[in-house]
């Protein structure tokens, strides 16, 4: 999602700066933060049934809501957002009371919820669901058509919540188990969801299709795509046996994706070098085309990149190593390892999603083409860099950081890379994360924390830098005959990460801090690139 661009980087400012301004609501804190009337029982599992209507343009359905109690409580919370509506909730027999408050609703339950025990309730909604006017930016369903009249129909919710389109837990935190998505289409149209296909039911002029998920699911990468697709798919022989890969495109470009979709073996053998197994072999990889660009929906994957390379066949790091790529199959199949495996508990720590995917297409360049050529692209994509607000947004109320993350979270990982100066090391802590926090939601502290201490190095003033202000190091250097001076400026107390120089062309480690240092040379220093950092000559006095 949000792919940086010049162009986009400058909307993103735009929108930070709304976001800067903004002054928290109620509806807010209901929906960022962990409410006693969420923390008292734990998601197992949902089934989500969906008629869609494509002639009126609306939802009908239910979701029922399988779940353990973790202490008693009698009140429960989930969302809805208008226009739609809930008809009514049921638990066994009972017909619930509930109470609504913005899109937030607190359902008033009958029957005593005792420590341990699972229990289910029912929603059951309706209605016109808001229209996304710019997918996947913004939430919502898109109505749509394709060259030859058939409806075209997907969902988008990452930011806005899935709330915008089912009645669900919108919180980050909690994901459910399991999962079954049953979406009712017409007969002439094929649902492409989530997980693999159980059944599809014939009811005369409509048909439903069961998609079913094995693992933990986080609720924004849920999705409905409807449309007139032909499948094809193949098998990818991966680190964890057969993986079934199913891709789902209009009839019209099936020759095209055929083609281009050969980048997924790619992509698999360089993720699976650096993050380990797929994370979800058992329920499968899919490629869905879409009217958009796209997005990381968990296990269906969508697309909607024009068959080409690069960003809509623009490179985003200007250095040419980004036409060798299809970006959106490598950047949204990336997010299965960080989003959709490891998944952020609180949207203010939505770094870990896009810094590390967007590191990942870097580590796709080097596996494929060279470690100068991964270098290169990560350190081509700072031109795009704002450090408008710090990559960290506000906790419990929704808020989501700065853009920056993509690029700028990209560059301070290829940059801690550098300071731990061991690449087996390096690649020992991507895949210990994709093991370590297999199939959870963490928060940043945990994700710092690990670093440092797989590292082996105390961390606390690099991420403090990076991610909580907008100041980029600056070293400041003076040169006097043979003689450099040089010093750190513009940073947090503490941080001191050492850096690479090479005086007379041979490599040296040099350790600034706040105070001045000095190095002899003979003839003339480089500065390495690979650092994100910022160099400052100041004239001797």
């Amino acid at each position: 999602m949000k792919y940086t661009t010049i162009l986009f980087s400058v909307v993103l400012l735009a929108c930070n700066f709304t976001f800067a301004q903004k002054e928290f609501t109620h509806q807010d804190t209901l929906r960022g933060t962990i409410t006693p009337e969420r923390a008292w029982w734990d998601l197992t599992y949902y089934h989500l049934s969906v008629d869609v209507n494509i002639k009126k343009q609306t939802l009908s359905g239910s979701n029922l809501i399988q779940y353990k109690v973790l202490k008693p409580k009698q009140q429960l919370q989930i969302e809805l957002q208008n226009p739609l509506k809930i008809t009514k909730i049921t638990q066994g027999k009972n017909e619930l009371k509930f109470i609504k408050d913005g899109y937030s609703y607190f359902i008033q339950l009958i029957k005593p919820q005792i420590s341990g025990s699972i229990n289910e309730l029912t929603i059951f909604y309706e209605g016109t669901p808001q229209e996304s006017k710019n997918p996947p930016w913004s939430g919502g369903l898109t109505w749509k058509k394709d060259n030859n009249g058939n409806p075209w129909v997907v969902t988008t919710c990452q930011g806005i919540g899935a709330s915008i389109w089912w009645p669900n837990k919108d919180h980050a935190y909690d994901e459910p188990d399991s999962m079954l998505i049953s979406v009712t289409v017409p007969k002439n149209l094929t649902d492409v969801s989530n997980g693999k296909l159980r059944s599809v039911i014939e009811n005369g002029k409509t048909k439903t299709f069961n998609w079913f998920v094995t693992n933990p699911i986080n609720n924004y990468g849920v999705n409905i795509n409807i449309g007139d697709y032909v499948h094809f798919n193949e098998i990818y022989k991966g680190l964890n046996g057969d993986l079934t890969c199913d891709y789902y495109v209009l009839r019209d470009n099936l020759k095209k994706a055929k083609q281009q979709f050969k980048e997924v073996p790619r992509m698999f053998a360089a993720f699976e070098h650096w993050f380990g197994p797929y994370p979800f072999y058992e329920d499968g990889y899919k490629l869905v085309e879409v009217p958009y660009a796209g997005m990381e929906h968990q296990s269906s994957v969508t697309y909607g990149n024009g068959f080409k390379n690069g960003y809509w066949g623009r490179d985003i790091s200007g250095t040419g190593w980004g036409d060798k790529f299809d970006f959106i199959i490598v950047h949204e199949s990336g997010h299965e390892w960080f989003a959709n495996n490891i998944t952020h508990k609180d949207i203010a720590d939505m770094w870990i999603h896009e810094s590390f995917t967007s590191y990942a297409e870097n580590l796709f360049v080097e596996y494929h083409f060279g470690q100068q050529a991964g270098s290169e692209y990560v350190i081509g994509t700072r031109k795009s860099i704002l450090n408008d607000m710090p990559l960290i947004g506000t906790y419990n109320v929704h808020q989501e950081g700065s853009g920056d993350m993509y690029n700028k979270g990209a560059n301070l990982l290829h940059t801690l890379r550098q300071v731990i100066n061991n690449d087996e090391k390096w690649r020992a802590i991507l895949t210990g994360l994709n093991k370590d926090f297999y199939h959870q939601t963490v928060t940043s502290k945990q994700i710092e924390d690990y670093l440092s201490k797989k590292s082996g190095i105390d961390l606390t003033a690099f991420f403090n830098q990076y991610l909580r202000t907008t100041k980029i190091p600056v070293l400041e250097y003076k040169k006097r005959a043979n003689k450099m001076e040089y010093r750190y400026q513009n940073i947090v107390k503490g941080f001191k990460i050492p850096i690479v120089i090479y005086p007379d062309s041979n490599l040296q480690w040099i350790f600034p801090t706040e105070k001045w240092q000095t190095i002899n040379f003979e003839k003339e220093i480089v500065f390495d690139k690979n650092f994100y950092i910022e160099y400052k000559k100041i004239t001797p006095n």
